[in-house]
């Protein structure tokens, strides 16, 4: 068993147990949701749990937060967090919070709405731009998901300026649900804009559409104009934002650190989390294809799990475990976690290390099973101490970082 206990500096402190000598058997001991499906290749679920004994400290760095939802790290040391109901925070390494930055563009903050990621901009030490997404509302309770940019102003009264609104989803639909929404600057400065589909049945058939915007990863440029390099750019009816298709609604992404490749991880059906390297012009087969079951009960679209021409999840958790933010770690501080994947865990309230080798995952581990309460974990960010840093879901919600134990 794991110990668990709080040093007198009020830290909680996760002894890991020692490094397994054997793989175990799966890490999840719940029933599949979707029992009777079988999956397309051998690890494609399920991976045996692998423990690398690694201890650590979580650390409060600030609490009291409203429904956080994201995280980014200023040069200076401080830390940009959303939170869902439309504040953007600064806080300081210490926790030390100033006022909400003003200038945000009003948000939909209704069910899963409101403000969402933020991103730096690549130049940020020289242009201070700072990306953010959010439920963009429109007229007659409709929204959509919709980027911003602006420039970042710090001091006593943060505020942004020159705001611009490079993105919006179309079309508009009235739901509360399945926004995306992450956003992740690749290699080439482009940025790829993770979205949903809208959890409404007339959005859900149009994610194989291509004249919308529903169920899609978006790539545009840094001011919203079309990279030439798209892959439906100059195609008549299609919308040339799109990168690829079928996706449900993707609450994590990252570039892998070696391949620079796009990883999203969609929050499912039951039983159909799923993780997918998100390439050019693919289709993700959401909702011709897919794992698991409906959460209101049966098959998904006859059942289908498979069909030539699109792809297949490189994983899929059953049962499922509502991801929600993921890192890579590529950090010093923690050498046995280099190269892990991390997930957080928003539906089992911890947190998931994968083991990869190569684009398979051979291996889970799951965290943070000894914080009380157990957490909801909305982002996982490596920060650039090399802490994992993470957000708890809550209107009380807490921005936690892990340390090695000392």
């Amino acid at each position: 068993m794991k110990s668990a206990m709080w040093t007198s500096a009020g830290v909680l402190c996760l002894a890991g147990l020692p490094a397994a000598s054997a793989w175990a058997q799966g890490v999840d001991p719940r029933p599949a949701n979707g029992a009777s499906q079988v999956p397309a290749f051998a690890g494609q679920t399920d991976a045996p749990e692998r423990k690398l004994g690694v201890a650590f400290e979580v650390v409060t760095v600030a609490d009291g937060l409203d429904t956080p939802w994201a995280l980014a790290f200023l040069p200076n040391g401080k830390i940009l967090v959303t939170e869902r109901p439309g504040r953007l925070l600064v806080l300081g390494a210490d926790g030390a919070r100033s006022a909400p930055v003003a200038g945000l563009p009003a948000v939909a903050a209704r069910g899963q709405g409101g403000l969402l990621d933020v991103a730096l901009d690549p130049d940020f030490a020289s242009n201070n731009l700072v990306y953010w997404s959010y439920a963009e509302p429109q007229e007659g309770g409709m929204n959509n998901t919709a980027v911003a940019r602006g420039r970042f102003v710090d001091g006593a009264a943060p505020r942004v300026e020159n705001i611009q609104v490079i993105y919006h989803q179309v079309p508009p639909m009235n739901s509360q649900a399945h926004f995306g929404s992450r956003l992740v600057f690749g290699r080439d400065g482009t940025l790829f804009i993770t979205q949903g589909d809208r959890s409404l049945t007339a959005g859900r058939m149009q994610s194989q559409n291509l004249d919308v915007l529903i169920g899609k990863i978006a790539r545009v440029n840094r001011d919203g104009t079309i990279p030439a390099d798209n892959p439906f750019v100059g195609r008549t009816n299609v919308r040339p934002e799109i990168w690829s298709i079928g996706h449900r609604n993707a609450q994590a992404a990252a570039l892998h650190p070696t391949t620079g490749e796009l990883w999203a991880i969609e929050h499912g059906t039951r039983g159909g989390d799923e993780i997918n390297i998100v390439r050019k012009g693919k289709d993700y087969g959401w909702p011709t294809i897919a794992y698991g079951i409906e959460y209101r009960g049966g098959p998904i679209t006859g059942g289908i799990t498979a069909k030539a021409g699109m792809e297949q999840p490189a994983y899929y958790w059953d049962p499922v475990i509502g991801p929600s933010g993921m890192a890579f770690y590529t950090g010093s501080l923690f050498p046995a976690w280099r190269g892990s994947l991390f997930v957080g865990g928003h539906a089992t309230n911890d947190l998931v290390r994968l083991s990869l080798e190569g684009d398979r995952i051979v291996g889970e581990e799951r965290l943070l099973r000894d914080l009380q309460p157990r957490p909801r974990v909305r982002d996982v960010r490596q920060g650039p101490d090399g802490a994992l840093y993470i957000l708890t879901d809550s209107t009380s919600g807490k921005l936690l970082k892990l340390v090695p134990r000392r």
